[in-house]
């Protein structure tokens, strides 16, 4: 008898010194599959929650794209690296002397909101199919264009070390450099910054706290569970045969994408309504028609 193969969402706490790639190929190994993909991907200083993907739940992992970000860390004042975190090489050092933990907060808020971030120079951004940080090794300067990004919020206190090292907690959306933030901080102060710790902590309403390791990944959770902060219509027997086939359905009146379920509760697919009409963006299963409506005599009438 032939086993299926695994299938679902995982919640993996990444440790420090590995890859997102590193983390995916230990998964990988822990099940046997090949079939594994990741959202969100953490820098390899980073720890924290990277959300893994196991067979059809990869196809799902890029509606994770657009829930917000949480991130815990520190960042230490008066020292920058090219990398601007601490793995990287030091290019300048500069006084904190009369730096405030209220100069500090005051800064970190005026980052809050709306803003264009250009991508660092080491980071996995590709510029005319090359890598930027590739580039950087090779003495190289290329810049990717600057991204809009939003910030909810940027808390600061001060580290139990004291200045100049700073505790953060930030909330911003996918694609965010937080080190990016932390040198953007040191340079509204005159006194330059980097990253020297960073945790992931929450993907929208996905905990680290339920993470656990990639060598070790435990139960997979259902593939529905890639979707389940997207909007759910329930739909009628004929309408999920319908939508099995990747046929168009009546618009649910639901602004961006929404799951599409059969009436046992299975996830059939992704559509976006358009106009008068909804699309599918992904067909995930097939419902087999009753048998008796094999000879109906033409597709079902659906929404």
């Amino acid at each position: 008898m032939t086993t299926a193969p695994p299938e679902g969402l995982l919640l993996i706490d990444k440790p420090s010194g590995i890859t997102s790639h590193d983390a995916v190929a230990r998964v990988r190994r822990a099940l046997g599959t090949k079939k594994v993909g990741h959202a969100g991907t953490l820098d390899p200083m980073a720890t924290g929650l990277l959300i893994i993907g196991v067979g059809r739940a990869t196809r799902l992992l890029r509606f994770l794209g657009e829930l917000p970000k949480t991130y815990e860390g520190t960042f230490l004042l008066g020292m920058e690296t090219d990398t601007l975190d601490a793995e990287g090489v030091e290019v300048r050092r500069t006084s904190t002397g009369g730096v405030t933990v209220q100069a500090v907060a005051a800064a970190a808020s005026a980052l809050v909101g709306d803003s264009m971030q250009t991508p660092p120079a080491y980071s996995a951004v590709k510029v005319g199919g090359q890598k930027l940080y590739a580039a950087a090794r090779k003495g190289q300067d290329l810049q990717a264009e600057p991204r809009a990004i939003h910030v909810d919020r940027f808390d600061v206190a001060e580290n139990a070390e004291g200045l100049p090292s700073v505790d953060l907690r930030i909330v911003c959306s996918g694609g965010t450099y937080v080190r990016v933030l932390a040198a953007d901080v040191g340079s509204a102060l005159g006194c330059g910054a980097h990253l020297t710790r960073l945790r992931r902590t929450a993907i929208g309403p996905l905990q680290v706290a339920a993470a656990t390791p990639p060598d070790d990944p435990g139960a997979l959770l259902p593939v529905a569970a890639a979707v389940a902060h997207l909007p759910r219509v329930e739909l009628e027997p004929e309408e999920a045969i319908a939508a099995g086939h990747g046929r168009i359905l009546g618009p649910a009146g639901i602004d961006g994408p929404y799951g599409v379920y059969a009436p046992d509760g299975r996830l059939i697919g992704i559509y976006c309504d358009d106009l008068a009409k909804a699309k599918p963006e992904m067909i995930l299963a097939a419902i087999d028609e009753p048998a008796d409506s094999a000879d109906s005599g033409g597709p079902p009438d659906v929404r």
